[in-house]
């Protein structure tokens, strides 16, 4: 175990109030792309760009080819959470994480056993009515072809924030309930690019900062502790 990895290891045992801010790095090693890496989604070759398709405008003017799009690309259905998503759920089941907060829409944080998750960008699990606001599973939506209707023939959308879209005020309010009364923020497998987001951990007010990623981000000068190695390899060892 190298010395920054141990150094984490001891924050984690001394701390009571961890909250775990994770972006698509966490979820890599399950096997589902991210978006900004060489070979992420916005990376490749599409009728549209992956940055237009996924936006409010696409998905109201072009909705078939926003599900086209959508079904190949983002069903996470048949992905199993890794050790890193075991992990923060055993230290939430200990009493030591309070909670997650993540960038992702798979829901393999809840997979794995994790209760209290913040999903900022909403969940692919869950879709909802436009006209009458009922509930449908993913089934519903990926296990069809075409444009996926309600029973009232409204249209249904996924519960994902889309580009042009506000975040859940709900959910923004908890997960920065959550960062502030932190006594440790390990934030992990994110390039802390995306907006409003990545703007959330300037609510921590803890102890320690700790900052695990493959490469740098410019928050590295914050933190109290940066790891340079996969998720994975450092969670195995907490």
């Amino acid at each position: 175990m190298n010395d920054k990895i141990q150094q984490l290891k001891e924050l984690v045992q001394s701390s009571k109030r961890i909250v775990f801010f994770g972006g698509a790095g966490v979820s890599t090693e399950s096997g589902i792309p991210d978006f900004r890496s060489k070979d992420g989604l916005y990376n490749q070759k599409y009728d549209y760009p992956p940055e237009e398709i996924l936006s409010h405008t696409f998905f109201m003017k072009k909705t078939e080819e926003f599900f086209k799009f959508y079904r190949d690309k983002l069903d996470s259905r048949k992905y199993k959470p890794n050790i890193t998503h075991e992990r923060l759920a055993k230290l939430e089941e200990e009493g030591k994480l309070s909670a997650v907060v993540t960038q992702n829409i798979d829901g393999l944080h809840q997979e794995a056993g994790s209760k209290k998750v913040y999903e900022l960008h909403g969940s692919v699990l869950r879709n909802y009515c436009m006209k009458c606001k009922k509930f449908h599973s993913a089934e519903e939506v990926f296990g069809v072809t075409g444009i996926p209707r309600c029973e009232c023939g409204g249209l249904i959308k996924p519960d994902v924030v889309l580009y042009e879209e506000p975040l859940d005020d709900k959910v923004v309010r908890g997960a920065v309930k959550a960062i502030s009364s932190a006594d440790l923020l390990i934030i992990g497998g994110t390039s802390l690019t995306v907006y409003p987001a990545s703007s959330y951990i300037s609510y921590f007010n803890g102890n320690k900062m700790v900052l695990v990623n493959k490469s740098s981000t410019q928050y590295d000068g914050m933190a109290d502790l940066v790891i340079n190695q996969g998720l994975g390899e450092v969670f195995s060892q907490i």
